[in-house]
C-alpha cells in the first residue's frame, strides 16, 4: 500500500516533482502559497490543503520543497508547522537546497518527536524535473531511505546515496559551488569569444567538442538565455543564496575558495539590479555582456 504523502512547496522544482506522484497514483495532499499551482495539482487527482496543518495531519510521509533555510524551519519548526501536526512514527523529506547546519536542526527536531528525517536536495535543471530525470542527492538511515525510496524512484531517475542524514544538504552544497562557479565562468568564455567576433555555433561546436565541455553551457545556457529565454527556473537571487551557503560552509571550516569568491561577488552584483535577481541564472550570459558592452549571441 502507497504511503499518504503530504507535499508543500510547489515552486519551480516542487510542481513538476508533486505532479509525478501523483499521476503515478500516489496519494497526494498538496500546499503552497500559490493556490493556482495547488489547483493544477488537483485538476490531476490530488487534494487540495489550505495550510501546513493541513497538509502534514495524518501524511505517513511530508515532502517539503522551499526555498532557503528559513522557509523550511518556518514550515516544519513553526508553532503551527508540519511537526506539530505529524505522528510519531511518521517521516519527513526535505528536498530544499538549505544551510546544513539547519538541515542538523531540523532532523534533530524530528528525532525529538520520534519522527523520521530523510534530506535530499535535487539535481539538475526545472527541465529535467519536468520529464521525471531529477537526480536526488540522500541524506538518511538504511530504515528511512527505504521508506522514501519509491517516491524518490517515482520523482526522478537518479537516487544518489550521499551517507547519513544531513549528508544530502552538504553533497548539494558542494554540487551547486561547482555548477554556478562553471556557470559564470561559461558565461565569461562566451562573451569573450563574442567580443573577439566569433559566432556563437562556432563556439559550441569548438567547445562541446573538447574537455571544455560542460553541462552549465551546453544543456543550460542553449536551452535558455541562448534562445532568448531567462524566465526563471533557477533564479539568479537564489544561486547567490546558495553560493553564499557554500562561502558560510568554508569560513566555518576554515576553508578560502578564492575563484568561488569572485564568482560569489558577480552573483551579488546581478542580483543587486531587479531586471537581473528574478532572472534564470543563465542570465548571467546576458550581464557578462551587458558589463562588456556588447549583444549577448543567440542561436535562433
Amino acid at each position: 500500500m502507497k504511503p499518504k504523502i503530504g507535499y508543500i512547496g510547489l515552486g519551480a522544482m516542487g510542481l513538476p516533482l508533486a505532479r509525478h506522484l501523483v499521476t503515478k497514483g500516489f496519494d497526494v495532499t498538496v500546499n503552497d502559497i500559490d493556490q493556482s499551482r495547488v489547483a493544477s495539482l488537483v485538476a490531476l487527482g490530488a487534494k487540495g490543503a489550505a495550510s501546513v496543518a493541513e497538509a502534514a495531519q495524518g501524511a505517513d510521509i511530508v515532502v517539503t520543497c522551499l526555498p532557503a533555510t528559513a522557509h523550511v524551519e518556518a514550515v516544519v519548526l513553526g508553532p503551527d508547522g508540519a511537526l506539530a501536526h505529524m505522528a510519531p512514527g511518521s517521516l519527513l523529506m526535505d528536498t530544499s537546497t538549505i544551510d546544513a547546519n539547519g538541515t542538523d536542526r531540523v532532523a534533530k527536531a524530528c528525532e525529538a518527536k520520534g519522527i523520521g528525517f530523510v534530506d535530499s536536495p535535487i539535481g539538475r535543471l526545472v527541465l529535467h524535473a519536468e520529464r521525471g530525470e531529477s537526480l536526488f542527492m540522500v541524506g538518511a538511515s538504511d530504515e528511512d531511505f527505504a521508506r522514501v525510496e519509491p517516491l524518490l524512484q517515482a520523482m526522478g531517475k537518479d537516487i544518489l546515496r550521499c551517507g547519513g542524514r544531513g549528508m544530502g544538504s552538504r553533497m548539494k552544497l558542494v554540487n551547486n559551488f561547482l555548477l554556478l562557479t562553471i556557470a559564470q565562468v561559461s558565461a565569461e568564455a562566451v562573451a569573450l569569444g563574442t567580443r573577439l567576433g566569433l559566432d556563437i555555433e562556432t563556439i559550441l561546436k569548438v567547445t562541446g567538442s573538447t574537455t571544455a565541455q560542460n553541462g552549465q553551457l551546453h544543456t543550460l545556457m542553449v536551452n535558455k538565455v541562448l534562445k532568448g529565454d531567462t524566465t526563471p527556473g533557477f533564479t539568479i537571487d537564489l544561486a547567490f543564496k546558495d553560493m553564499t551557503l557554500a562561502m558560510t560552509a568554508a569560513a566555518e571550516n576554515r576553508m578560502g575558495l578564492p575563484v568561488g569568491a569572485a564568482a560569489h561577488a558577480v552573483y551579488g552584483g546581478a542580483r543587486a539590479m531587479p531586471e537581473f535577481a528574478t532572472k534564470d541564472y543563465s542570465a548571467l550570459l546576458e550581464w557578462a555582456c551587458r558589463n562588456a558592452g556588447i549583444e549577448a549571441p543567440r542561436t535562433e
